[in-house]
């Protein structure tokens, strides 16, 4: 079973995306920001993150990047829905994610989004 991290300084966002993932058959763990993130990573096998860009303590930008360096061959989505999204999540996808999502999202969208990268 595919595990998922997914990574968001709010746990409302994190307890849906987790809840969407788990009825769609993924393994999930969470991380409240980038810091956690690679906490998780170092001790768990994932196959995909899905990260929030604006947080407090550790930018999702540079989380991004630290993970595309320590784990090459983890998938990334990065989100975000703040003022200007377009431009984070386009920034994100220079760095190194693999797709991105604006916030809110659909169940479907994200597990679209999600099943494209982990079969690509």
């Amino acid at each position: 079973m595919k595990r998922i991290l997914v990574v968001d300084d709010e746990e409302d966002v994190r307890r849906v995306a987790c809840a969407f993932l788990e009825d769609a058959g993924y393994e999930t763990a969470e991380a409240g920001n980038g810091f956690e993130a690679l906490e998780v990573l170092a001790k768990t096998s994932c196959d995909l993150v899905l990260t929030d860009l604006v947080m407090p303590e550790k930018e999702g930008a540079e989380t991004v990047m630290e993970i595309r360096k320590l784990y090459p061959d983890v998938g990334i989505i990065a989100m975000s829905g703040v003022v200007g999204a377009e431009f984070y999540l386009r920034a994100a996808r220079m760095l190194g994610a693999g797709a991105s999502l604006l916030k809110p999202f659909t169940r479907e969208e994200l597990v679209d989004s999600v099943e494209t990268l982990l079969v690509s």
